[in-house]
Order: structure tokens, then C-alpha cells, then sequence
């Protein structure tokens, strides 16, 4: 099983959109670009994973630099709280975690 980022994507600003749905209309634009790149992120990790050039560890770590990098943005967005946005990247990579972790064959998420 092949990963399809614009597909996680999608999955998972819907996610996003539901726990910061009061900040939505603000966050949305900077939620849409974060949870792209972590998706690609998540198909990079696949890929080398799966081409035996990245080990489950360093799988983990890729993705915390990449879960740390779009909580760093969301939370410029004025009226944003650390938790909230903690909370919207756990909501985010919950609805795409059986997909990811079955096409890496490890729990990543």
C-alpha cells in the first residue's frame, strides 16, 4: 500500500478543523499548508522506510522535527494556545495513523 499525501492531507485538516473549529477561519489557510507538508513528510518517511534507508527511530524522529515545525506556525496565529494546537496535530495524525502505520509495517503514529 502506497501512501497519497493529498489524500492525508485532506484527512487530516478535517481532523484539525474540528478540535480549532472556533479559530477555524483564521487558522485554516496556515493548517491547509502544515498538514500538506506533513503528509509528504509522512510519504518521504514511507519511501525510504520501505527502500531500507531509514530505520523505524529515525522514522520517528523526522516526523516529531516535522510535528514541531507546523505546531511552531499554527501557533503564531494570534489566539492560538499551545494545547490547542497539540491538540489539533494529535487529531490530525489519529485519523491517518492505521493507514500510515500499516503502510510502513511499524507504529510510527
Amino acid at each position: 500500500m502506497s501512501l497519497d499525501p493529498e489524500n492525508l492531507g485532506k484527512l487530516m485538516v478535517t481532523a484539525a478543523g474540528g478540535v480549532l473549529e472556533k479559530r477555524w477561519k483564521t487558522v485554516r489557510p496556515y493548517a491547509e499548508e502544515e498538514f500538506a507538508k506533513l503528509a509528504e513528510t509522512l510519504k518521504f518517511i514511507e519511501a525510504e522506510v520501505l527502500a531500507l534507508r531509514m530505520s523505524p527511530r529515525k522514522a520517528a524522529i523526522h516526523l516529531e522535527m516535522q510535528k514541531e515545525a507546523a505546531a511552531t506556525v499554527l501557533l503564531t496565529v494570534q489566539g492560538l494556545s499551545k494545547l490547542a494546537v497539540e491538540e489539533a496535530i494529535n487529531a490530525a495524525l489519529g485519523v491517518v495513523r492505521d493507514t500510515v502505520n500499516a503502510a510502513l509495517r511499524f507504529p510510527l503514529l
